[in-house]
């Protein structure tokens, strides 16, 4: 650790409050989906504590100074690779080891200070957030949750310092969001060690990594049938047998060191085994649960500051006598943008809070704030762009890199379809149950009247009882109103749902997509609500807070709107033509019928 970057003075929650452990903890989101607000998980809206408040503004202002003395972020981006000095420097200030615990030689940063300073980062220089995330958002991440106290010992010091680079090796040619096909194996030797084959790609880190938390398939024997496990190793990237590939050419983030990385023959260990055999999976959604967040504070820093540069252009610049950000058309682009990073940041504090404060299952907040975040930057950069005009296009601005850095983050982490399909289908497990559990009260209905008759009056209540904020701050009312009745809709139109599809339902994506976008909606809404309330009563009154309260009520009708209209088209859509549209453009390979011209 660097002298110049202060530690907190509390220690930092056990591994244990880092994990979402969805099988025992609450979940608010999953609660709305039942018709339930779960206020006691969302208010109050999380504060830093005094002492991390001074260790954050003492972090920024080191990281600020260095980024302005050392990061050039065109040449950057112009040169496909950091220069020295500013690997050296994110290592000499510490940051490599933000969010590994004081014992093991970092800093030791809660969720809320980790995930502020990820964002500073994402906003000096998007490849350089990848560097900063890679490592220790996903790549050691694994380690510091799972590990056993020999291998962090081992392993995590060295990370802290960056002295070791760490990188995460899931995705393959033939898997991408689709983990459990990949063809990587771990074959179990006679003295317990493996020897791993396969081939990863798209590997962030990859040339400067010392260290690899590799997936593959161990294979089992269970109840006499073969079988494949996957399971997670701690892999020295200097063992033989590993060699890379040449480091992509990408679109944006062409600072970062991204490969294919290839293994063949590779003994591990079997000390370096991470977690049981078959836990891999488990491993693996644990980590991108906790990486997503960092990447959804990265994505609203850097709205942020892409659109500061065209704040200054639109009042610098004049058409028609007067300067065009005097123009109402501009100006819906920037209270848009403004209404909306106010939610998404909202959103990421309040979900940061949760996994500090430990006990609450975060996984489905952490993908509605990545899924927000991240397609917000890139709308935000495309606006800058556009009120930035032909100067925009032209790579002497910063407009066209932000929209080239920026849109990585819609794939990153999990694509933003797959965890649309996360939301829905993890969020109406609870409800299918319910419902499945009637299904089978009704084959045997003598001895299952309790059981039937609670049903019954139950929906029969959820029909007309809406839930209701009780600690939104009164100014708000209207808007936590909707938002309750929002929830109230959402519930009974899942019920609904799930009657008439059942378990087809998991095949129904346009269903998922909509259930998906009223539950985000939701989410920013709560999270705005939450945030808003703390900050009028921190300021001391509705007139101090204006701000504050313009962006709420900017946004949540908005986004109440958009879940209302996708929660009706769950009855009333176009899907069947929608699904014809695309499997005949599938099948002629051409998007849509002929122009005349072309007859």
């Amino acid at each position: 650790m660097s002298s110049t970057a202060a530690k907190p003075a509390s220690s930092t929650p056990g591994s244990d409050a880092h994990l979402a452990n969805p099988d025992h903890n609450p979940s608010f989101t999953k609660g709305i989906f039942l018709g339930e607000l779960r206020e006691d998980l969302v208010f109050p809206f999380p504060a830093l504590t005094d002492a991390d408040r001074e260790s954050l503004r003492l972090v920024l202002d080191s990281f600020r100074s260095f980024a302005e003395e050392t990061i050039d972020t065109k040449q950057i981006d112009h040169d496909g690779k950091f220069p020295d000095a500013v690997r050296a420097g994110m290592h000499e200030l510490g940051m490599m080891g933000m969010n590994i615990p004081e014992e093991y030689g970092g800093f030791g940063a809660s969720a809320q200070v980790f995930n502020r300073v990820f964002g500073e980062i994402g906003a000096a220089d998007p490849a350089l957030a990848v560097y900063f995330g890679a490592h220790q958002s996903i790549g050691c991440k694994g380690i510091t949750l799972f590990g056993t106290e020999e291998q962090k010992r081992k392993w995590l010091p060295g990370c802290a310092s960056g002295e070791i680079i760490a990188a995460f090796c899931l995705t393959e040619p033939g898997s991408g969001s689709d983990a459990q096909a990949m063809t990587s194996v771990a074959t179990p030797n006679a003295d317990g060690s493996y020897t791993l084959d396969g081939t990863k790609i798209w590997i962030s880190n990859a040339g400067y990594a010392g260290v690899f938390t590799v997936f593959a398939k161990v294979p089992v024997t269970v109840d006499g049938k073969a079988k494949q496990r996957v399971t997670a190793f701690i892999v020295d990237a200097k063992s033989p047998g590993i060699t890379l590939g040449q480091p992509e050419q990408k679109m944006g983030i062409k600072g970062s060191d991204t490969r294919t990385v290839t293994f063949e023959n590779v003994n591990v260990p079997a000390e370096n085994r991470l977690g049981e055999v078959g836990q891999g999976f488990k491993i693996a959604l644990e980590i991108l649960n906790s990486g997503r967040l960092g990447l959804a504070a990265a994505s609203s820093r850097g709205a942020r500051r892409i659109m500061k540069e065209a704040l200054a252009y639109a009042k610098q610049r004049h058409q028609f006598g007067r300067p065009i950000g005097s123009f109402e058309m501009i100006q819906q682009k920037i209270a848009i943008n403004a209404a909306e990073t106010y939610a998404s940041d909202s959103a990421w504090m309040l979900t940061a809070g949760m996994v500090d404060r430990g006990g609450v299952d975060f996984s489905l907040e952490t993908a509605c704030c990545k899924i927000f975040a991240s397609e917000l930057a890139f709308r935000a950069a495309n606006d800058a762009l556009q009120i930035a005009g032909g100067i925009g296009y032209s790579k002497e601005y910063p407009y066209e890199q932000a929209v080239r850095d920026s849109r990585i983050n819609l794939i990153f982490e999990g694509t933003n379809e797959i965890l649309r399909a996360l939301i829905a289908l993890t969020a109406l497990q609870q409800p299918g149950e319910r419902l499945k559990a009637l299904g089978k009260a009704f084959r045997d209905p003598l001895h299952s009247i309790g059981a039937i008759g609670s049903y019954v009056a139950g929906r029969a209540k959820r029909q007309v009882t809406s839930p209701a904020f009780t600690k939104v701050h009164v100014s708000l009312k209207e808007e936590a109103d909707a938002v309750a009745s929002i929830v109230h809709d959402l519930a009974l139109a899942v019920e609904g749902l799930l009657l008439k599809h059942g378990k087809e339902v998991i095949e129904r994506q346009f269903l998922q997509l909509r259930l998906a976008n009223a539950a985000i909606d939701i989410y920013m809404a709560v999270a705005v609500l939450s945030r808003t309330t703390w900050e009028i009563e921190r300021a001391g009154s509705v007139d101090a807070a204006a701000p504050e309260l313009d962006c709420a009520r900017v946004f949540i009708p908005a986004a109440m709107r958009r879940a209302r209209r996708n929660i009706r088209a769950l009855r009333v859509n176009q899907d069947e033509r929608l699904k014809a549209l695309a499997e005949r453009a599938l099948e002629n390979v051409d998007l849509a019928p002929p122009a005349p011209t072309d007859r």
